[in-house]
């Protein structure tokens, strides 16, 4: 399918590993003009070497934390005029106790989950109003719509999110300019396994991988059967970042293997 956006300009943010890397490869396979940021230097580096090796394309590394002002400002100098803006971050360690969630573990999910995509959003938003077109396009996590206990640091900063985004969309829609949101289930990414041990101190557990498989299993039960790779969701993303979904405004998109229990 062509996905109509060859030579277009866009923004990965977060796009070195997992999802973020899954979804700048399909945008580089469309073609597009690419920059991607993350903040380990080293391995944004060899993706941006790999995509463009792969793919045939220009892509641009940006070593940056976008969860701050200084990591914004350097996004915003290097990648001054995208078309499309992607963004997913790394998400914040499962918690334990909910009772031991303190106000500066708050503080640091909403800086990094809510106010870090929204800045990024609030600065591109006019340059795309004033050339008639834009994708903007947030990677979150279905615990947004899904309350999970041991999520805290990541559901409710992300369910802001979403109601940001439904809000903002449908002004922005009439310049051509859409906001979508993709809320990925449980997928096996890098970030999962580094998780994993947080996972175990969030239930106890011992940190062994086999116990930690065996609680995650019984506890997260995944209809499809298994828990999905980066490139089961970048599909999706790279159609939401084309003009083929230029009727798709403000919506949340849930790929979860079937794992929430919802008719919206």
């Amino acid at each position: 399918m062509d996905l109509q956006i060859a030579g277009k300009k866009a923004l990965m943010a977060g796009g070195s590993a997992g999802m973020g890397r899954a979804t700048a490869e399909r945008l580089a396979e469309a073609g597009v003009e690419l920059y991607i940021s993350a903040r380990r230097e080293e391995r944004l580096v060899r993706a941006a070497k790999e995509i463009a090796e792969t793919y045939g394309a220009t892509v641009i590394p940006i070593v940056a934390d976008s969860s701050t002002d200084a990591g914004r400002a350097t996004l915003f100098e290097a990648c001054p005029d995208p078309d499309i803006v992607a963004i997913t971050i790394k998400p914040p360690a499962p918690n334990g106790d909910f009772l031991q969630v303190t106000p500066e573990m708050w503080r640091e999910s909403i800086e990094t989950t809510l106010l870090g995509p929204i800045e990024i959003m609030r600065h591109y938003i006019p340059h795309m109003k004033d050339q008639g077109w834009g994708r903007l396009l947030n990677i979150g996590t279905f615990s947004a719509k899904n309350p999970m206990i041991w999520r805290l640091m990541s559901g409710p900063a992300r369910s802001a999110l979403i109601n940001y985004t439904a809000s903002v969309s449908r002004e922005i829609a009439q310049y051509g300019v859409n906001i979508n949101n993709i809320l990925p289930g449980m997928f096996a990414t890098e970030g999962s396994e580094e998780n994993a041990m947080a996972y175990a101190d969030a239930f106890g557990l011992e940190h062994d991988h086999e116990v930690i498989a065996e609680h995650f299993q019984q506890h997260n039960k995944i209809p499809a059967g298994f828990a999905a790779i980066a490139d089961d969701m970048a599909p999706m993303a790279a159609l939401l970042c084309s003009p083929l979904s230029r009727y798709i405004v403000g919506q949340n998109i849930v790929i979860d293997g079937g794992q929430h229990y919802s008719l919206f």
